[in-house]
């Protein structure tokens, strides 16, 4: 068996959860990858393997699935060397609630909140027998706007950071270590597989995938705190969202319109 510490990654074929796979596997991690796209995964896990020396084993899963859920947390459950788990799977949509797809905001709900938790559980019982680890749930800036038009994207996501900042007071002195990490635009595929593309959308806005990711590990490996929002920008927009609500107001009025 490999000496290594092990991270699980999950979303880690693109954007966000691929620099943290790459970050990891220099540090020295062997890695579990999990994605939905098993040739994008595979090919992630050889060239990790052949930069960086380490073992990576790929996931195929949908974790917006009770038994893609399921497997990857039994996964979890078995791996006596894991220190890292990186939820990052997510996605985004469009659109009032009213006339909302049922099956798109039910696979959010199950992506966002219940595979969280179920992989966050499955993680706990060893890493507290161990007394290491970290918990790390990239969650959004959105988390504080309630905003029309992307209710459950929005509200999911402050689930996550609540439930990082809760769990952060269960486990003080445990030697586990939790972050919700809270990105605002980021370059990566999100807005493309929103379908919306990053067209209109200020482009001093959006920060590289690395630097979000190479902050988040800097603030784990100082024991931050449980909440951290990359990007001096992003920090002072999240401040005036959680201040300042009420400029929000002629968003809301434009959708009770619709």
């Amino acid at each position: 068996m490999s000496p290594r510490p092990v991270a699980l990654v999950t979303g880690a074929s693109a954007g966000i959860g691929r620099v943290y796979a790459q970050r990891l596997a220099a540090r020295g991690h062997d890695l579990l990858l999990v994605a939905r796209d098993g040739d994008r995964l595979r090919a992630l896990c050889a060239e990790l393997t052949e930069a960086h020396g380490v073992q990576a084993e790929a996931l195929v899963a949908d974790l917006s699935d009770d038994a893609g859920i399921a497997a990857v947390a039994a996964r979890v459950r078995d791996e006596p060397r894991l220190a890292v788990l990186v939820n990052n799977a997510g996605f985004g949509t469009r659109g009032v609630i009213g006339k909302a797809d049922r099956d798109g905001q039910a696979r959010m709900l199950r992506l966002h909140v219940q595979a969280v938790h179920e992989l966050t559980q499955a993680a706990l019982p060893g890493m507290r027998e161990r007394r290491r680890g970290w918990i790390i749930t990239v969650a959004s800036v959105a988390s504080w706007v309630p905003a029309p038009g992307n209710v459950n994207y929005n509200s999911t996501k402050a689930y996550q950071r609540m439930y990082c900042e809760a769990l952060a007071l269960e486990l003080a002195g445990s030697g586990v270590h939790v972050q919700a990490v809270c990105p605002g635009f980021t370059y990566s595929e999100f807005h493309d597989r929103l379908g919306t593309g990053r067209a209109g959308l200020p482009q001093w806005s959006f920060l590289p995938a690395e630097r979000v990711v190479d902050e988040s590990l800097a603030h784990a490996a100082a024991n931050g705190g449980p909440v951290l929002v990359p990007g001096k920008r992003w920090k002072m927009l999240s401040f005036v969202a959680r201040n300042f609500l009420w400029v929000l107001g002629p968003l809301r009025q434009r959708y009770r319109r619709d």
